[in-house]
């Protein structure tokens, strides 16, 4: 590895590290801002939404700055780690969709007792569904060939249980 290559690993590293270290800032202020005195509106509202969004957008991205950086730098990207980043996106656009649901009308659940908006549970199986459908595309891409000359899932393309580079 020569020095150019070491100081892009640095820099791809500490922009990893920043972005992932603002995510959770802005996921800690959304969930705390009731207890610390800085809320709006009473509940879960759209300011602490957007920040929630906001931070795991950050986290996905440093997470996957740091993966990128652990790569070798001239290796092309497989077929698998786009599929990897496509997820990943969907991830995230889904969690959007339905943090922000009550924009739109289609997440109000508004009972007698509680006059605003809050997040209901088709709304948080959404969160957990865009999560799980990004940790599901951060896998794929983490998996995907870095100096092999295939996949780590080549195992079910074959069948056997082996991939081809082994034996």
């Amino acid at each position: 590895m020569d020095q150019y290559e070491a100081k892009l690993k640095r820099i791809q590293h500490g922009l990893a590290l920043i972005a992932f270290i603002i995510g959770i800032l802005l996921c800690i202020m959304a969930a705390l801002a009731d207890r610390v005195g800085i809320d709006l509106t009473p509940g879960f509202g759209m300011v602490q939404m957007l920040s929630l969004l906001l931070g795991i957008t950050s986290i996905t991205l440093g997470i996957f700055i740091f993966l990128r950086s652990r790569k070798p730098a001239n290796t092309p990207r497989s077929l698998q780690a786009d599929i990897g980043v496509r997820l990943a996106a969907t991830g995230l656009v889904f969690l959007y969709v339905t943090g922000l649901a009550d924009l739109i009308g289609i997440g109000t659940h508004v009972t007698p007792s509680f006059e605003r908006p809050f997040v209901g549970p088709l709304q948080l199986g959404g969160f957990l569904l865009g999560i799980a459908t990004i940790l599901i595309g951060m896998f794929f891409y983490h998996t995907s060939r870095g100096r092999r000359e295939s996949s780590s899932m080549e195992f079910l393309l074959n069948g056997n249980g082996e991939s081809k580079s082994s034996g």
